[in-house]
């Protein structure tokens, strides 16, 4: 007999005040497009200080659409973790890309700096992290070493 361990995605945090939300643009007249998308991409611009922020159906278009605004193509490596959604690797793909998984940390459960580390020593080339479970855990390292490498970080968050 053997043991079966679970490795989490993580646990949801959903409000009431979320669920309201939601209510109200169901009984709208806008399920898409409508006001709240638009007060809703200006929070974003507001919160982060970008030019602009654009809503999209799901996680796997916003993933694809950094993708094509960061240039990643044929020739280049996304480098994300196994232990996500499929849509972290598909992104790449859908631009050209090769993808590698680099091993996670078992304590974390996000990318191993360690075997990160291995990969951009022997790739000198680009690098995505792709953090589900404590973003920005270690992305203000990983852009360091980078630097250090010359390497060019493209971080996901």
């Amino acid at each position: 007999m053997y043991s079966t361990k679970f490795i989490p995605y993580g646990k949801h945090d959903i409000s009431r005040d979320d669920i309201s939300a939601v209510v109200e643009v169901l009984k709208s007249d806008f399920l898409t497009q409508g006001p709240a998308i638009k007060a809703f991409e200006d929070s974003i611009v507001k919160y982060t200080g970008a030019k602009y922020a654009v809503a999209v159906n799901s996680n796997t278009s916003g993933l694809h659409i950094s993708c094509i605004a960061l240039g990643l193509s044929k020739g280049d490596i996304l480098w994300t973790s196994p232990n996500t959604f499929v849509a972290s690797a598909n992104c790449g793909r859908f631009c050209g890309a090769d993808v590698d998984f680099v091993d996670i940390d078992l304590q974390t459960f996000n990318i191993s700096i360690t075997a990160l580390k291995e990969k951009l020593y022997k790739a000198k080339k680009s690098w995505n992290a792709t953090q589900n479970f404590n973003p920005c855990t270690y992305v203000w390292y990983f852009l360091r070493y980078a630097r250090n490498k010359k390497a060019f970080g493209r971080v996901w968050f």
